[in-house]
């Protein structure tokens, strides 16, 4: 009786591991699958460190390969631990995209306040030859950013 009691009990560990483990396996085939290109990228800086953004960004182009979409996912960080009346300032994160004649356009941009939170951000475009980031800081009340890190490139159609 105890032998059975005891196989039973294996056998719905075994069974609650394997189904635990298989939709964190799903998700990760499906996290890159589907995409020609698929890769992490960060952490990107603004001045002095006190900003970063990370994320994740997937091109799939379509069988022609003559347009593409894209999608970058992400984490904006604001590390500026000084209260607003001592100066401190929100994270800021803005994306650029080249189209195929290799004109820049801005495309995305985020804010946010919160030390020492972060603050998920995800979008999407279309037909781009490549996609950049660059990480700021900018006063709680303002509009104009400040403390820019450098551009980072995240994709070019070139290098692939």
């Amino acid at each position: 009786m105890f032998r059975k009691i005891a196989t039973g009990l294996l056998a719905v560990a075994a069974t609650g591991a394997l189904a635990l483990s298989m939709p964190a396996a799903a998700s990760a085939a499906t996290a890159s699958g589907g995409f020609d290109y698929a890769d992490s990228w960060g952490p990107v800086y603004a001045k002095h460190r006190l900003a970063k953004a990370t994320g994740w960004i997937g091109v799939e182009w379509d069988e022609h390969q003559e347009s593409n979409a894209v999608s970058v996912r992400g984490r904006l960080y604001d590390l500026d631990r000084r209260t607003y009346g001592q100066g401190g300032k929100c994270a800021y994160v803005k994306v650029q995209a080249a189209d195929f004649h290799h004109d820049w356009d801005e495309v995305y941009t985020r804010k946010f306040c919160g030390y020492p939170g972060a603050k998920k951000f995800a979008f999407d475009v279309d037909d781009v030859s490549a996609v950049r980031v660059k990480v700021c800081q900018i006063p709680p009340n303002r509009h104009w950013v400040t403390k820019c890190g450098h551009w980072e490139y995240l994709y070019a159609a070139e290098s692939e």
